[in-house]
């Protein structure tokens, strides 16, 4: 049987390969660094080459989602395109019904809680992205991590793609 056809079905160590695979496209994208200091937090990419006739400026591996929550992301741009509208969508829709801000803690949960469940559903693959989600709140600077397969945690510092060991 071929186990890494089906999302759903794990193999006989345990493993989802679509899930490890995410993880691999991760891997090989573009480096991204968080750093959290005491009143301070600082997202870094690395900058690729661009091709000759292309526009470098297109090329985007930083976003807002919302005006005191940023990401940085490695992995298929595509994915983290519809992942980014969705937490974007999320944080209008979260302040329209609270009538405040959301907090980061919150958004890092939604982006994960979201990426685990296209882990989870025939017909979807895992997104190929992780991110590093900087925020602030109440004063406070917050920096998170997500992974494809649908974990969040808070750091001090981290990195993530291609150089994330170094």
């Amino acid at each position: 049987m071929s186990y890494d056809r089906a999302l759903t079905v794990f193999s006989p160590d345990g493993h989802l390969f679509q899930v490890e695979y995410a993880l691999e496209a991760v891997k090989r994208g573009a480096t991204a660094v968080g750093v959290r200091g005491k009143d301070i937090v600082v997202l870094g990419v690395e900058r690729k080459s661009t091709a000759k006739l292309q526009e470098a400026r297109t090329v985007r591996k930083l976003a807002a989602i919302d005006d005191r929550i940023s990401l940085a992301f490695a992995g298929l741009t595509a994915d983290a395109r519809v992942l980014i509208n969705k937490a974007r969508l999320e944080a209008q829709s979260f302040r329209l019904t609270v009538e405040d801000r959301p907090t980061g803690e919150f958004m890092a949960r939604y982006i994960a809680e979201t990426q685990q469940r296209y882990t989870s559903q025939g017909g979807r693959r895992p997104f190929g992205i992780s991110t590093l989600i900087m925020a602030w709140d109440n004063d406070q600077p917050r920096l998170f991590q997500t992974d494809p397969s649908g974990t969040f945690s808070e750091w001090k510092a981290s990195a993530i793609g291609k150089s994330d060991k170094t």
